[in-house]
């Protein structure tokens, strides 16, 4: 499995000459790279060449991808009529071509993602470099997995407890009427069987998400204190979505700036503000992306003896979280984000006896 390596900051040129510099760093060291991008511009002219809508190599170990999302759906379009074909008797979409569809807001970032977990899976590449929006959409994106799998146990359960539910796994004349239509014997029990493989690729993902290892970000700022304000909050926001930060990268021309204080426990690595082309220097100062992320604070941690949570909110107040507990699961709000906990058996539907947010933490106990 692949190293999985983005960037998140407000300056969009800068951030790409790291991905950039990260990737062939990756490469020298004679991993097999993948630098993945969006399809704008920016990354083919800082890079020399031509747009890709499929992996071409560019140096030694180095590939370089857009993600261009007409392509990918088109791709995908085929897949999902397997699908359909596989389950339904007589499909519907085969009259409806992938070179027609349309990419509707919400689809890149679904698209993208999946377009990095088949290049993950394909053996192919030790590390996959992902120069995407590095902002809350992307976080948003490499937080799908979590996101998703809890509408999946939320509103199944919900099918399976309703009115609807009940009438299918009881009834002698729904279940024929079914058949009809559909290639499985569906019941309230086995009402998930057609998203088996999703839940797996599910769960593979938020498995991805909690391994610094296999999957982790790196914030990008300059000295200026917007800049420096919207890293932090790009910080506490990829916490709530599961995602580790490894560490901070300042670009400056004066390699004696300290930002430590606005970032601990993060190491903070200083690069300079190279011109376009010249990646040495760059490379050179990059940090060990691994070992870093590695030492980062994950961003949960269940003590189940204690019976406590603790969250690593860094970049938000007291004032800026929420905590609430409406359904089995207890939801976190802080910033723009929205994480519902999955607790263990032991903690899972225990009322919460108490919360506060001391030292960027919100610890919360049951």
């Amino acid at each position: 499995m692949a190293l999985i390596l983005t960037f998140l900051g407000k300056s969009g040129i800068t951030r790409t000459k790291i991905a950039i510099a990260a990737a062939k760093l990756l490469a020298s060291q004679g991993k097999r790279v993948l630098l993945a991008g969006l399809a704008e511009p920016t990354l083919p002219i800082l890079l020399g060449t031509n747009i890709a809508a499929d992996p071409q190599e560019i140096a030694p170990n180095l590939q370089f991808v857009q993600f261009q999302s007409s392509v990918l759906l088109e791709r995908n379009w085929e897949e999902v009529k397997k699908l359909e074909a596989q389950y339904l008797r007589t499909p519907i979409f085969k009259e409806v071509y992938g070179q027609e569809l349309v990419v509707l807001p919400g689809m890149d970032s679904a698209l993208a993602l999946n377009a990095i977990r088949e290049y993950d899976a394909s053996g192919k590449y030790d590390a996959i470099v992902y120069d995407g929006t590095g902002d809350s959409f992307t976080l948003r994106m490499l937080g799908l997995p979590e996101s998703l799998s809890w509408y999946v146990r939320r509103f199944r359960q919900l099918f399976v407890n309703s009115d609807l539910g009940k009438a299918i796994a009881e009834s002698p004349l729904i279940q024929p009427l079914i058949s009809s239509f559909f290639n499985v014997n569906w019941t309230a029990d086995n009402f998930a069987q057609p998203t088996n493989q999703a839940n797996n690729f599910l769960e593979k993902g938020k498995a991805a998400l909690a391994d610094p290892q296999r999957l982790a970000a790196f914030l990008v700022t300059s000295e200026d204190p917007i800049e420096v304000a919207n890293a932090r909050y790009l910080w506490g926001s990829a916490q709530q979505v599961g995602l580790i930060v490894g560490g901070v990268i300042l670009v400056s021309s004066e390699p004696k700036v300290n930002l430590s204080a606005d970032f601990t426990p993060l190491s903070v690595s200083v690069v300079p503000n190279s011109p376009t082309g010249d990646w040495q220097p760059l490379i050179d100062a990059l940090p060990n992306f691994v070992e870093q992320a590695r030492q980062a604070p994950k961003p949960m941690e269940i003590d189940i003896h204690n019976r406590q949570v603790r969250l690593f909110l860094p970049g938000f107040d007291k004032t800026q979280v929420k905590l609430t507990q409406y359904g089995p699961e207890v939801t976190v709000e802080a910033g723009d984000q929205r994480r519902n906990i999955f607790l263990p058996p032991a903690l899972s539907g225990k009322p919460v006896t108490g919360a506060k947010f001391q030292n960027n933490y919100l610890i919360i106990s049951f």
